[in-house]
């Protein structure tokens, strides 16, 4: 199972989110073509209602443990269904600003 698969998987089943992405952005920094090092994750779930936003993100790294082991970075947004409903959408992410990327 590839590295995507398995982040989504174990979130949809962990969090039951009402909106879940996981972005391979490996392309945007200087590694192998092909690779799943460097994942974004957008995901909207009840389950961070009345949590703070480090207590969401260690629920999530504590889902994933076992991929983390695997990938380089992971860029974390984590709503809750309200939060979600007012912004729409996550931020960007930035371009790479190092490991030799040539832009």
């Amino acid at each position: 199972m590839s590295n995507q698969a398995s982040i989504e998987q174990k979130l949809q089943s962990a969090l039951a989110p009402v909106h879940l992405e996981v972005v391979n952005e490996s392309h945007m920094h200087n590694v192998p073509p092909g690779s799943e090092s460097h994942f974004k994750v957008v995901v909207v779930s009840a389950a961070f209602d009345g949590k703070m936003l480090v207590a969401r993100h260690r629920m999530v790294n504590e889902i994933l443990a076992e991929d983390l082991q695997r990938i380089h970075a992971l860029a974390l947004h984590t709503y809750t269904p309200e939060e979600w409903a007012e912004r729409g959408q996550a931020p960007q992410s930035p371009p790479c600003q190092g490991g030799g990327k040539q832009q």
